[in-house]
């Protein structure tokens, strides 16, 4: 396990999930047996206005609110938000950009969170089934098959974007 603190901020619009996946992060990284801390930020207007969430995790972690320019990871769900989230990343940190999903193989738009995540998941050493466990726990039965195939699409993409093994 790790003795650092990683920083991830997700950023986003209202309505997109923004939260919902922060929440799914915070709850894989926790089952993974991290200690985890998670803020979140709305903009002007929940659904439309500029939403943002930070979560870290580590063996102890002190603060949720990642400090600028201290994001390891910076996963955006929309375009606009790139440039407005971008201070927060680090020198060397990594963006995860909504282009990294290939939307016309994603069945269903709302699961695109699910997807980033699953994009984020490939980067992260957080077993697979933390992830999974955390996705079923906060999203309803019906939408776990559904789910399940958005996040295995988001891998995917993170391994053919950054180049993983």
């Amino acid at each position: 396990m790790s003795s650092q603190v990683i920083n991830i901020v997700l950023g986003g619009l209202g309505g997109q999930g923004v939260l919902t996946a922060s929440d799914i992060l915070a709850d894989a990284v926790f089952r993974a047996g991290f200690d985890v801390k998670k803020s979140e930020l709305h903009g002007m207007s929940q659904r439309g206005g500029s939403v943002s969430s930070d979560v870290r995790y580590g063996p102890k972690v002190l603060s949720p609110m990642v400090p600028a320019g201290e994001a390891d990871f910076l996963l955006v769900l929309e375009p606009t938000q790139v440039e407005v989230n971008r201070p927060v990343l680090k020198a060397g940190g990594v963006l995860i950009p909504p282009d990294v999903i290939p939307l016309d193989k994603l069945k269903n738009k709302k699961s695109f969170n699910v997807a980033m995540l699953g994009a984020l998941s490939a980067l992260l050493d957080i077993p697979e089934t933390a992830w999974l466990d955390a996705i079923h726990a906060r999203l309803a039965a019906k939408l776990h098959r559904l789910n399940d195939e958005a996040f295995a699409l988001g891998r995917q993409a993170a391994h053919d974007r950054f180049h993983l093994s």
